[in-house]
């Protein structure tokens, strides 16, 4: 029975085998064995692209296949060749994924929550930093002296401003009526002379 299914399809063998070439031919140039920079890297998969344009016509039952791929290959390119340039940052989105999906794990985990904590959305540009950045590495308290203290202060600053937002808003979803009271009796108050 499978002899007679390769047999039937034998055809379309050699074009499957071809488009393969070409898709595993990308992801060796995405994986960046040689280490080579990121705009090598886009150089020569520009040219493979280019490639599997030019030679179509070999999988010729697969070529809305490839099209596909070279279609979604060119809308995921601004993403595609970061990782060459940047030290430490993961060459895939599913190492991302998995270390965000690690940071979610351990968050739930220390809060006893189910779901994610609300102040990972407050706070999570600091928290999602912090966070990995502990598991990477000890910190120690030489490292806390080094931090540049206005930048630490401006981030407290805007972490606050957004905190203070979120309570008002918090406040004025459960009493409309009272939260526009206080702030028309906040505008009408005179200040006092300096």
């Amino acid at each position: 029975m499978i002899g007679r299914a390769f047999a039937r399809t034998a055809a379309l063998w050699p074009a499957v085998r071809q488009g393969f070439v070409f898709v595993h031919a990308a992801a060796r140039l995405l994986a960046d064995p040689a280490g080579e920079t990121g705009a090598q890297v886009r150089r020569r998969f520009d040219g493979l692209l280019a490639a599997m344009q030019r030679h179509r016509w070999r999988v010729v039952d697969l070529g809305a296949a490839l099209d596909h791929f070279r279609k979604v290959a060119r809308s995921y390119r601004p993403g595609l060749f970061h990782a060459p340039d940047v030290a430490g940052l993961p060459r895939t989105n599913n190492a991302l994924e998995q270390l965000f999906g690690s940071q979610r794990y351990h968050e739930r985990r220390a809060t006893g929550r189910k779901t994610a904590s609300p102040g990972a959305v407050l706070r999570g540009s600091v928290r999602l930093v912090a966070g990995i950045g502990t598991r990477a590495r000890i910190l120690s308290g030489r490292d806390l002296g080094r931090v540049d203290r206005a930048r630490w202060q401006d981030l407290r600053r805007s972490l606050d401003d957004r905190r203070q937002a979120r309570v008002a808003r918090t406040r004025f979803r459960r009493d409309p009526d009272a939260y526009l009271t206080a702030l028309e009796r906040q505008a009408q108050q005179q200040t006092l002379p300096s």
